[in-house]
């Protein structure tokens, strides 16, 4: 397993981190144990949850672990979120103090742990101010509840604004940002990954696999069946079948990694996962699997080591196809300069 720190701060965690969010609905509590036990045993130490997994049960059974692991539970770090529903009521969302202090204490009841060591914002608020969120998380850093903050799904200004924020009042500052992020989905690299490597955030990319795509188990022009996330729901979310189905760049993505795949003798998700570990600014991927069979396949990435030419395919095949301006060459160009100066 490799090592890095945990974005601008000097904790160290495995660069890949453990996603949990199928704890409690798609894996029962004694396969989520099994999978924490395997990932522990191929030497990760960064455990991702959110209370909102599964209405609190994912944060349950990771507790429960860990109290049965007092050995292992000093060298596992911990990450929840907060700012999603937790009940019906106006109050019981959101990143004001009121909230945010409930669902902490209630994360920490659950995980069984006096400080937890990434408390991450799940999602902008738009209603709260960012001071009444920020000097939250200040004080609660001051008072040991947890050991660092960072953000979930934010844009590149909410990160920026919330980095200059905390600069400028002289509190804890945020150390990462959980982004989508893979070969599928990669325009977080025109605003919001130069934000991060700005203000020397690590990323901790969600969903590698594009809910599964790059795993290589969907068939064109073949509608998913059978135990797999799209078999089950083929419309789920932004991981839909019928969209990326019709995008032609979907399977040119999907065809240079199975060849990549088959020149090492590897699977699929490895070199999806290993590509992306490899981007700038990336501190963890976050896996996701409800098997253990599914978690020992994709921890292969850290053992696969690709070439500059291969990456190069993956990057080249996956690039984002943006309009001219801002995002595209002539943007690109009006935002640097020459040395040497000249026309």
């Amino acid at each position: 397993m490799e090592y890095r720190t945990l974005g601008n701060s000097g904790t160290v965690v495995s660069a890949q981190a453990l996603g949990t969010m199928t704890f409690g609905a798609e894996a029962d509590e004694a396969t989520s144990h099994l999978i924490l036990d395997t990932f522990l045993e191929a030497g990760g130490t960064f455990v991702d949850t959110a209370d909102v997994y599964s209405s609190g049960i994912s944060e349950q059974i990771i507790g429960n672990w860990l109290g049965e692991h007092p050995t292992e539970r000093e060298q596992v770090v911990i990450a929840t979120k907060a700012r999603f529903p937790m009940g019906e009521g106006p109050n019981d969302l959101g990143l004001t103090r009121r909230h945010l202090a409930r669902a902490l204490d209630a994360s920490l009841g659950r995980l069984g742990v006096e400080q937890i060591d990434l408390y991450q914002m799940h999602a902008w608020d738009a209603l709260t101010p960012i001071e009444e969120t920020l000097g939250f998380l200040n004080d609660a850093v001051t008072r040991g509840k947890i050991g660092y903050y960072g953000f979930s799904n934010y844009l590149g200004w909410q990160l920026t604004k919330a980095v200059h924020v905390a600069k400028a009042h002289g509190w804890a500052a945020p150390v990462t940002l959980q982004p989508q992020y893979s070969l599928l989905v990669r325009d977080i690299e025109h605003e919001v990954v130069p934000a991060a490597l700005d203000a020397k955030i690590g990323l901790l990319p969600w969903s590698p696999l594009g809910g599964g795509w790059l795993s290589g188990k969907y068939l064109r022009d073949q509608a998913p069946t059978g135990a797999t996330r799209l078999g089950e729901n083929p419309q789920r979310g932004m991981e839909a079948w019928e969209k990326r189905n019709a995008q032609e760049q979907t399977w040119a993505i999907i065809d240079a990694v199975k060849s990549i795949a088959d020149a090492h003798g590897a699977s699929s998700s490895q070199v999806a996962l290993a590509w992306l570990g490899a981007q700038p600014a990336v501190t963890a991927v976050i896996l996701g699997a409800r098997t253990v069979e599914q978690l020992t396949d994709n921890l292969g990435a850290v053992d696969l080591e690709l070439s500059a030419d291969e990456i190069q395919k993956l990057t080249d095949a996956s690039a984002p196809q943006p309009d001219d301006y801002p995002y595209g060459t002539g943007g690109v160009q009006q935002r640097n300069r020459k040395l040497e100066g000249g026309r």
